[in-house]
């Protein structure tokens, strides 16, 4: 019945496959096995518009009813759906028939597991994997693999991929993506040494993995050598990998090295190349380049999408070009780019870093939307630059009522308290947050001295803690010789004024930075990478440091880049 499987290409629309099953009917080939399962297939996976139509096909199976490939056409066509969680369901189904599943039964119930974020099913079903003896396939363990890593159980992965006899080369990029894409970029790092190290040959994927591991850690000389592979098997020629080298320049602090490569490269821009470019010159705190690049890209007819409004409003944000981000949050209506929560929250914090707090409340008040937690933390953030108190209470309770439970939120407001000497405020906030369990997020900064090191607020584990320590200290005894002075208010505890001041010390981006000063050669720059938000008093001894030591230091923190040199950052103090 081989003509059935060369037909089947050539049913373009739902006519021609309706003519083909009424043919299968007539002849009575559909009792025929291979020629049912071929049209179950191609109309279970062709499209969302034929699914359904596979759906009534298989209800209406003739005795002895359907077998193990009827289900699997099934299961793997609501894989593909926007409710995979069905195809989870139908392979329950299945397992209480007398139909024995086979590994593509597994395999493509575990994609759906995948997309649908079913960890405890994905543990059922590897337990059926080991009991149906299918472990030996290496499709299916890849398929096992690639669910734990996408659910975040990266122990499992690793043990999936330790434990295979075979690793071919989709093997290597589900666990180098899902240890980038977790919270392990650094051994993502390392399986990628080690891939090179055997000889296997990297694809699109791999690099992609690796490109977005040095991405967050901030890992350039990393990146570098991954970008040399890159050029050296001719991956350079795909857009997809040349806009992951473009972000991982710019997330490594080198915005020039980035417009280099997007300058030259070989193969055509899209707009997520532009959106990526535009994005690095906003974060390295390059408003008008941005902007620049942004009226660029609309002439050389590419169509600005949302993301490149939101970039580009960004832009606008970090430089204080509130004019030019209001002309572009118009515009969005004129050309018929819907706005999301992201786009508001961009001109909440435009308008918040100017003091235009009433504004920026009114926008919020506004929106054809429910603001996120986001939106509040934004005003909240700008009413204590600016100590409104008013405002700051009302983006507060709005936090409160949404349930969440940030420290950063209470931290804000007991500082707007004690700005004004509102005490009894100041303890009513301090009992709030031990009411609700409030728990801080542990700063940690990353820093490339040859490997990547990782330290930690308070950090004690490095071999050559007494070092960073004895640098730190001289460098607390050099600032304040140039009239550096605590800022204490950034310390939300019920502690003495020296406590307070030995608290703001040992910030992570302090240690990895004396790190640096200890272990680099004088006058080279220093480059940290930093998982929150600088706090004020880091960003002044920042500043300190660059112009006592000599130094360049460049911090990257959760929303941009800071560059200080010579006593002053590249943000101006407008962050």
């Amino acid at each position: 019945m081989a003509y059935i499987e060369s037909l089947l290409p050539k049913c373009t629309t739902f006519f021609h496959i309706k003519v083909l099953q009424s043919h299968l009917f007539t002849t009575g080939l559909f009792h025929h096995y291979p020629s049912r399962c071929k049209l179950l297939d191609h109309c279970a996976t062709t499209s969302t518009t034929t699914f359904p139509f596979s759906l009534s096909i298989f209800h209406h199976i003739p005795p002895p009813g359907p077998l193990t490939n009827d289900f699997n056409a099934i299961i793997r066509g609501y894989s593909n759906t926007n409710k995979p969680i069905n195809a989870i369901t139908f392979y329950s189904t299945m397992l209480k028939t007398q139909v024995k599943p086979d590994a593509l039964t597994c395999s493509f119930t575990l994609k759906a597991c995948a997309r649908a974020l079913g960890y405890l099913e994905s543990l059922q079903i590897h337990a059926h994997v080991v009991k149906f003896g299918f472990l030996l396939d290496v499709l299916l363990q890849t398929t096992l693999l690639d669910v734990y890593a996408k659910c975040g159980d990266l122990g499992n992965a690793h043990k999936v991929f330790d434990e295979m006899f075979v690793k071919d080369i989709a093997s290597w990029n589900a666990l180098i993506s899902g240890l980038a894409q977790g919270s392990r970029p650094y051994e993502a790092l390392e399986l990628f040494r080690d891939m090179r190290m055997k000889q296997k040959e990297p694809n699109e994927v791999t690099v992609l993995g690796a490109l977005s591991a040095c991405s967050q850690l901030g890992a350039v000389k990393e990146g570098e050598r991954v970008y040399e592979c890159i050029r050296l098997k001719g991956l350079d020629g795909n857009v997809i990998v040349c806009n992951a080298v473009i972000d991982m320049y710019a997330k490594c602090g080198f915005v020039e090295k980035a417009y280099g490569v997007f300058d030259f490269m070989r193969c055509s821009k899209n707009v997520i190349t532009w959106n990526t470019m535009i994005a690095a010159f906003a974060m390295h705190g390059e408003g008008v380049r941005a902007l620049e690049l942004f009226d660029r890209m609309e002439e050389e007819g590419i169509r600005a999408d949302h993301v490149s409004y939101l970039a580009a409003l960004c832009a606008c944000n970090h430089t204080g070009m509130v004019d030019e981000g209001m002309r572009l949050f118009e515009k969005m209506d004129k050309f018929g780019v819907v706005k999301n929560v992201k786009h508001y929250g961009s001109m909440v914090d435009l308008l918040g870093r100017a003091g235009r707090l009433k504004e920026a409340y009114e926008i919020i008040e506004s929106m054809p939307m429910t603001p996120d937690v986001v939106l509040w933390q934004t005003l909240l953030g700008a009413c204590k630059t600016y100590g409104n108190t008013e405002i700051a209470e009302k983006a507060s309770t709005r936090l409160v009522e949404m349930g969440s439970t940030s420290c950063g939120d209470f931290v804000l407001l007991s500082n707007i308290y004690a700005a004004q000497e509102r005490w009894k405020d100041v303890g009513r906030v301090r009992d709030a947050m031990k009411m609700r369990d409030v728990k801080k997020v542990p700063g940690f900064s990353y820093i490339e001295v040859g490997v990547i090191y990782k330290f930690i607020n308070g950090d004690q584990s490095h071999p050559r803690n007494k070092e960073i320590y004895h640098k730190l200290d001289e460098v607390r005894f050099k600032t304040k010789e140039y009239g550096y002075s605590a800022g204490t208010s950034y310390v939300l505890h019920d502690i003495g004024q020296e406590e307070k001041e030995n608290a703001l010390s040992y910030h992570s981006e302090k240690l990895a930075v004396a790190f640096g000063l200890i272990s680099t050669r004088e006058g080279t720059s220093i480059s940290v990478n930093k998982n929150l938000r600088i706090c004020g008093d880091c960003h002044e001894v920042m500043k300190l440091i660059s112009k006592i030591y000599d130094r360049e230091i460049i911090v990257r923190d959760r929303t941009r880049f800071h560059r200080f040199k010579e006593g002053s950052c590249s943000c101006k103090d407008y962050w």
